[in-house]
């Protein structure tokens, strides 16, 4: 299976080499480089797009368009919106609102609802989070908010979870899997809290890399689920 990975951060990328060490080889492509691995049987190509949501959704598109990938993964960090969801715990998306979507003044289709999805929430297939909880069964089942901001206040983060039933918040899982839903191509996003629903950008400083190891943990375990 060749399968594709994106990941946002430096932190991120920082992680994942601890675990799978030095890439086959490298490419650059369109801005971007790409580590290649063999894993387990699997081609692995890695690309680390960049924070926010269109970054994220042309590294999605350059992983199927140009190395023809199977799976879409992506793994990082993310703020939690309830008390549940402390420092470090990991979780795996069932499907994401994209909150900042808003078309509602010509459409009347309302906030965050895409025309070509029946409601609000865009969803990941339900094969993959099952089979990702099923590997990994620690991980908690969650609705993300995604947009282009960086959520810090508390009542904010409240919000969220009071509006649309997210659990956890971040800024690049609604451009990748609209890109994999339109291409067919599945989609397995993991996340790990770095800011708990109390804090903001101080706690993501002091906790990036340590939710960061945490969530390559948390994926690699879900990835066996699949692979």
């Amino acid at each position: 299976m060749k399968i594709g990975m994106i990941v946002a951060m430096t932190d991120e990328v920082g992680a994942l080499l601890k675990k799978i060490g030095t890439p086959l080889r490298q490419e650059d492509c369109c801005g971007l480089t790409v580590r290649i691995y063999a894993m387990g049987g699997h081609e692995l190509y890695v690309i680390k797009s960049g924070v926010g949501e269109i970054y994220a959704a042309g590294a999605t598109q350059l992983l199927i368009s140009k190395y023809s990938v199977q799976l879409i993964v992506n793994f990082g960090i993310c703020g939690g919106l309830t008390p549940d969801m402390g420092l470090k715990r990991a979780a795996v998306v069932e499907s994401v609102v994209h909150y900042d979507f808003d078309t509602s003044a010509v459409d009347n289709e309302g906030p965050a609802k895409y025309p070509d999805y029946p409601g609000i929430y865009i969803p990941a297939p339900a094969e993959v989070v099952d089979a990702a909880l099923s590997a990994a069964p620690s991980l908690e089942r969650v609705i993300c908010a995604s947009a282009d901001k960086f959520v810090g206040d508390p009542e904010q983060k409240r919000e969220l979870n009071r509006l649309y039933g997210a659990k956890i918040c971040e800024m690049e899982a609604a451009g990748i899997l609209l890109t994999a839903n339109r291409a067919n191509v599945p989609a397995l996003i993991v996340k790990a809290v770095s800011d708990s629903v109390t804090a903001g950008a101080d706690e993501f400083s002091a906790m990036v890399s340590e939710a960061a190891e945490s969530c390559v943990t948390a994926m690699m375990a879900a990835l066996r689920g699949l692979c």
